[in-house]
């Protein structure tokens, strides 16, 4: 799984490798510099040809506006057209930088394909009358920190983004982003106003965490990881992972040949309800059906009895009980995971009934899966402190069920989700699996692992209770619940990938029909 780091991490990891490792800083910003220039040529297709190309460099005073003078220095040798803009008086360059600025500077007597301006009121008007295929953003890079988006930037930081931004608008140039994109916060992914919004992000070294939340993902376009010899031991222990298929694949245990049904997965699924006014047994269907699809050996499921006929009509394979506490709490014994909460209800008693139930050994002292209605259930004053007494544990909250655990207000929750469900997961001593693009999964000790699997075909009703079933079969078949957890995110999103070529219109069903096929494709199974 690649690392991804948050800047104070970045930040920690470049001093190490300068000051431990003797990688001097002039060497990482040539390596910076060559590698996204090739990048860069590579994405618009002209590695053998950049002749034909024009570029524009936008430098700011920091390591960023360094790295885009050798990037400019490098395209000019592949015989491209540079115009650099540089935002600050070259008396304020530290002298890393001012190095690399003065070599351009040399550059430039020798080199008629290369433009200077100092300042963006000396660049404005020949920029704006020139044809870029390629704007290089260069201006701040890892450095910024924004409490809130849509802060304003200082100027002339603020009309060069908004020139960036303009140019690729009415021009069409791609804009390629170096580390970060300007405006962007690197670890929270809160954006400025402006920022630029790039087509490409070249980050140096690592993945930065402020790509995957908030504002992150409108404003990277793609993303690209430049090598510049900063190794990843030097970032260890680093906080945060992106899963990967070869995660999701090593989580995902394979039937013995010789094998019982008992043998591969028993789970024990209490969920679905009826009332007066409403029924979610579909609840209880999906996630029933999806831990049967996601290998589990035996599953039984604890709903009203009167809904058992249906139940075996949509899932014959099931095992069907009633709501008798004590046979509940026999069936969790036998069972290798229990699920509960899809579709049980809010109303009083439905509450009393979950409480008595979490508070059972039999459940508690189970790999458990605790979604939907049962995190209602847990929010309340009296069960507060319950998660403490929980073997191994997954809660599996969206925001909204988050903000009434925390008691964190939810817009903060949403502003910094990596460390909501960090503090929360270590405050109470349980797995967490905060549902968002992307999934976030924490626990008291490990690193958080991030899901990024996955599109807005999984943003349908009933999507949750099929995660919560796949989550519940890989743990009974061995896997822990925060491994599990994180693993069926992966397969869960793929399956809705594969559930049809237009997302928006794919359903619950599409995508529980999906999963073996999400399943059978990691391994190279033909259907």
């Amino acid at each position: 799984m690649l690392p991804v780091l948050t800047a104070l991490e970045m930040s920690k990891a470049d001093k190490a490798a300068i000051e431990d490792l003797r990688i001097g800083e002039v060497r990482l910003m040539e390596l910076a510099g060559s590698e996204a220039a090739a990048i860069i040529l590579k994405a618009i297709e002209k590695n053998d040809n950049p002749e034909s190309c024009t570029f524009l460099v936008v430098c700011g005073k920091g390591n960023n506006g360094g790295d885009g003078f050798v990037v400019a220095r490098h395209l000019l040798n592949r015989g491209a057209t540079v115009d650099v803009v540089l935002l600050c008086s070259e008396e304020t360059l530290k002298p890393v930088n001012r190095e690399g600025y003065l070599i351009l500077d040399a550059f430039s007597h020798y080199n008629e394909h290369l433009r200077i301006f100092h300042g963006i009121e000396d660049a404005l008007c020949s920029v704006t009358e020139t044809s870029y295929d390629v704007l290089i953003d260069g201006i701040l890079g890892t450095g910024l920190r924004l409490t809130h988006s849509g802060e304003t930037l200082q100027e002339p930081i603020g009309t060069a983004i908004t020139l960036l931004n303009t140019l690729r608008m009415n021009s069409g140039a791609l804009i390629a982003a170096l580390d970060v994109p300007s405006g962007l916060d690197a670890t929270t992914g809160l954006s400025a106003s402006p920022a630029v919004i790039a087509d490409l992000t070249i980050t140096m070294a690592f993945l930065k965490t402020g790509f995957f939340f908030n504002e992150g993902p409108l404003h990277c376009g793609d993303l690209h990881t430049a090598d510049i010899s900063i190794p990843r031991f030097i970032a260890e222990p680093v906080s945060t992972l992106l899963t990967d298929r070869e995660f999701a694949a090593e989580h995902f245990v394979m039937r013995n040949p010789s094998a019982a049904k008992h043998q591969n997965g028993k789970v024990l699924i209490i969920a679905g309800s009826m009332s007066s006014t409403a029924s979610m047994i579909g609840a209880a269907m999906l996630a029933v059906k999806s831990a049967l699809k996601t290998g589990a050996g035996y599953v039984c499921v604890s709903l009203p009895l009167m809904h058992a006929a249906a139940m075996h009509a949509f899932a014959p394979g099931a095992v069907v009980i009633g709501r008798d506490i004590e046979v509940i709490a026999e069936k969790a014994r036998w069972a290798d995971a229990v699920l509960i909460g899809c579709g049980l209800g809010r109303d009083s008693a439905s509450v009393s009934f979950i409480a008595d139930l979490l508070q059972r050994k039999e459940i508690a002292g189970n790999k458990l899966v605790i979604d939907a209605d049962a995190l209602y259930a847990l929010a309340s004053p009296d069960l507060a402190s319950l998660s403490f007494y929980f073997s191994d544990a997954l809660l599996t909250p969206h925001y909204g069920e988050m903000g009434r655990l925390s008691g964190v207000a939810v817009e903060s929750i949403a502003c910094n989700p990596l460390d909501s469900a960090r503090t929360y997961a270590e405050k109470h001593r349980v797995n967490l699996l905060l549902k968002g693009n992307p999934t976030v999964i924490a626990s008291p000790s490990d690193p958080v692992l991030l899901n990024t699997s996955g599109t807005d075909a999984l943003g349908t009703a009933g999507s949750g209770d099929i995660l919560s079933g796949m989550i519940a079969a890989l743990a009974a078949k061995g896997a822990t619940t925060f491994n599990a957890g994180a693993a069926a995110a992966w397969f869960h999103g793929r399956a809705g990938d594969l559930a049809g070529t237009i997302s928006s219109i794919v359903s619950a069903e599409d995508i529980l029909e999906a999963i073996p096929s999400a399943i059978q494709e990691i391994f190279h199974i033909e259907e």
